[in-house]
């Protein structure tokens, strides 16, 4: 097969003809390599979100956390294969963004991208928040917050250089995070087995302690919830893969081997953590599912490793998000959809999107100092709705992009949605129904209500300037 390689992403949308070039004329470089790029759909469905945040999910829902988890799972494996469709027929740094402008019109490229980026920025800052305290935790005579500064300067500083330094860290990040999760899987069917702890458990904690479903229907929403949070940044490889040397071979292995790890991953550890412990025990929200089950396993030091492990997952989450932001936001503003400035690429690397969004996500950082009640919580709030944001997009575009391409150019579609459009609509509908359950509980409101504001404000952007351009296009002879 000829090598294919990716047109500029300033090729891929319907930008008016006054969108700006890259300043300097050269286009973002392409020194991922396959390996990278596997690790990092890989890497990418491991996150703190899956070692820690889990917790809540489980101590609400019970067991029934495995339905909850299996459910957003099969939502996820849908959305991503949609996305691999897409990126591999037109890959594009902007991913999903660039297929909204094009197939719905600028406002959409606008809304998603921006939301998407405004997402990551402010989980650079959560992230490298946690990682501090982590640190100060192990080094008590050095503040937090001087932490912050360095792992916010560090990856800055690696995002400025080549991207496949960026690709290095992720691989090896991603190695450690897959040795871990593998390593709790084998125990954990150890512990099953009865090899380790006390016995094998049975199923006396799936259903003694009330049943399979203890907190009803209303437990199994705060963990469906949950679940649908934790899988959020798996769209990163569809970005990368336009930065890689064969960007349509590339998204579409990753994309397929991205959707059965997150059955073993996921689903796989949540079905052992509920079997082994019971999900009444307090030390699973406060240590952790994982640390509670190793130490229930009699594994020495297990909560050490664990801590261990949830900061390489958030200094990997922060490594990946500062990539995704700076080239969601290179390729919006390409498009003559933001600050002409930021689409300047030097060395292959758009280093002032780089800068930008380091700059962004340390204002966050200081608004959690500063205004951790107002701010900060405002961001947090607008960020917990913004994936569903996202692969709402992702839906509604793959649907019409899917047509056109079968149309047009059928020979691109090298990865194909499953059971087209049917399961396509199923998704979109789940992601409708996921916001509809949002507005049962009232922290889950107020994400909505903050979201709805940055999207309101965010569209109305996005068709004030579709409408100006359409204009100025017009008046031209």
């Amino acid at each position: 097969m000829a090598r294919i390689t990716a047109p500029p992403a300033i090729e891929e949308t319907s930008a008016p003809a006054s969108a700006p070039a890259p300043a300097d004329g050269r286009q973002l470089s392409h020194g991922l390599k396959q390996r990278h790029l596997s690790m990092i759909a890989l890497g990418g469905v491991i996150g703190a979100g899956l070692f820690v945040g889990s917790g809540a999910g489980i101590a609400a829902a019970g067991p029934a956390i495995i339905l909850a988890f299996t459910l957003s799972g099969l939502l996820v494996m849908l959305i991503m294969r949609m996305l691999g469709e897409m990126s591999a027929a037109r890959p594009a740094s902007g991913s999903f963004s660039v297929h909204a402008e094009k197939e719905l019109g600028p406002w959409a490229g606008v809304t998603s991208g921006w939301m998407y980026w405004v997402m990551l920025c402010c989980g650079v800052a959560a992230e490298a928040t946690a990682a501090g305290k982590i640190m100060n935790g192990w080094v008590p005579g050095v503040s937090a917050w001087v932490w912050v500064g360095i792992f916010m300067a560090f990856f800055c500083a690696s995002n400025l250089t080549a991207v496949k330094n960026f690709g290095e860290f992720e691989f090896w990040f991603a190695a450690v995070k897959v040795a871990a999760i593998v390593a709790f899987l084998v125990l954990g069917t150890l512990g099953v087995l009865g090899v380790l702890g006390d016995g094998n458990p049975g199923t006396g904690n799936l259903t003694g302690q009330g049943g399979f479903l203890p907190n009803g229907t209303s437990g199994l929403i705060v963990g469906l919830l949950a679940s649908v949070f934790a899988y959020g940044g798996l769209e990163t490889v569809t970005i990368a893969a336009a930065e890689s040397e064969d960007p349509r071979r590339s998204v579409a292995n990753a994309v397929r081997t991205a959707v059965w790890r997150i059955a073993i991953f996921y689903i796989g550890s949540m079905a052992l953590v509920v079997t082994l412990v019971s999900w009444k025990d307090p030390s699973i929200v406060e240590n952790g599912p994982y640390v509670t089950v190793l130490q229930h396993l009699g594994v020495p030091g297990a909560g050490t490793i664990m801590e261990a492990v949830v900061l390489i997952a958030l200094l990997s989450a922060m490594n990946a998000n500062i990539y995704g932001s700076s080239r969601m936001a290179y390729s919006l503003v390409a498009r003559g959809q933001g600050p002409k400035a930021l689409a300047r690429i030097s060395g292959g690397v758009p280093r002032l999107a780089v800068i930008a969004s380091c700059g962004f996500g340390f204002g966050a950082v200081l608004a959690g100092k500063l205004w951790p009640d107002t701010v900060f919580t405002w961001l947090m709030n607008t960020t917990g709705v913004a994936i569903l944001v996202v692969w709402f997009f992702i839906c509604v575009v793959q649907l019409r992009m899917r047509r056109r391409l079968e149309r047009e150019a059928p020979e691109l579609l090298t990865v194909r949605m499953w059971g087209f459009p049917y399961l396509t609509w199923a998704a979109l509908l789940a992601v409708l129904a996921i916001l509809g359950l949002m507005t049962t509980t009232e922290g889950n409101r107020e994400q909505l209500y903050a979201a709805g504001v940055l999207v309101a404000v965010l569209s109305l952007g996005g068709y004030l300037k579709q409408r100006r351009d359409a204009r100025t296009l017009a008046l031209r002879p």
